[in-house]
C-alpha cells in the first residue's frame, strides 16, 4: 500500500482525488478504526488556513485586541469543527465513491 506524499496529501484533504495507485491507501483511511481521528485532523488542516487569514486580517492589520480576536477564532475553529465531524461518515462514504466503490462502502466495511 502506497501513502501519498505530503502535497498529494493535502490535495486529498481539500477534497481532491488521489491517483489509482493509491486507491488501497484511501480505503484504509476511511475504513480502518482511526478513521474518525483521521477526519478530525483532515478538519484542522481545512480550517487552519482560514483562521490564519482571519487572524493576519483582524488581529495584526485591524489591531483588534488580542483576546477577543483569539477567542472568536477559537470559537469559529470549534463551530467548523463540529460541523465537519456532523457530516463524518457521509463525507466518508462521498470521497470513495470517487474510487469507484459503492455510496455507502466505508459505513458498511466499518460495521
Amino acid at each position: 500500500m502506497r501513502r501519498p506524499n505530503p502535497v498529494l496529501w493535502l490535495w486529498y484533504a481539500f477534497g481532491g482525488k488521489l491517483p489509482a495507485r493509491y486507491r488501497d491507501w484511501v480505503v484504509h483511511d476511511l475504513t480502518c478504526r482511526t478513521w474518525f481521528l483521521r477526519h478530525v485532523l483532515r478538519s484542522l488542516v481545512l480550517v487552519s488556513p482560514v483562521l490564519a487569514l482571519l487572524y493576519l486580517v483582524f488581529g495584526v492589520a485591524l489591531g483588534g485586541p488580542g483576546e477577543v480576536v483569539l477567542l472568536a477564532l477559537l470559537l469559529g475553529m470549534i463551530v467548523g469543527v463540529y460541523y465537519s465531524l456532523s457530516y463524518a461518515p457521509e463525507n466518508a462514504d462521498t470521497r470513495l465513491t470517487k474510487y469507484g466503490f459503492p455510496r455507502g462502502h466505508a459505513t458498511n466495511t466499518r460495521g
